[in-house]
């Protein structure tokens, strides 16, 4: 049983029941997790503009990760240290992971809500 906007949402059937395992599945798998990192990380490469430097004259430079997310509705691009990299990646990939299971629980409520809209037309 559900409820949007003080409005009980019970659809009935087994498509009805598939999409609430499916949701409670992907809800029992994340607690509320507090230390993932939104966005990707990537790996570039710059010059640091010394001309004695190896980087004046080799291909591609010194190499820079860099985490890129958007925040407050603004692309923001944070320097990562090597020695973080493999830490901020499997954040990183933690909050691929959950934004997507969350995407998918969003869209099992708008398919359930659906369907008992369906069911209650009958």
């Amino acid at each position: 049983m559900y409820y949007y906007a003080h409005i009980e949402v019970t659809p009935k059937g087994s498509q009805a029941a598939r999409l609430r395992q499916r949701k409670f599945d992907l809800l029992g798998r994340f607690a509320i997790p507090p230390d993932l990192l939104p966005g990707s990380l990537s790996l570039t490469h710059r010059r640091c503009g010394r001309p004695t430097c190896h980087c004046a004259t080799d291909e591609k430079g010194h190499p820079v990760w860099s985490l890129t997310f958007m925040a407050g509705g603004k692309k923001h691009v944070e320097r990562i240290p090597n020695e973080w990299v493999e830490e901020v990646q499997r954040l990183v990939d933690a909050g691929q992971e959950f934004k997507a299971a969350m995407a998918e629980v969003f869209a099992a409520n708008a398919r359930l809500l659906a369907l008992w809209r369906r069911q209650k037309r009958l």
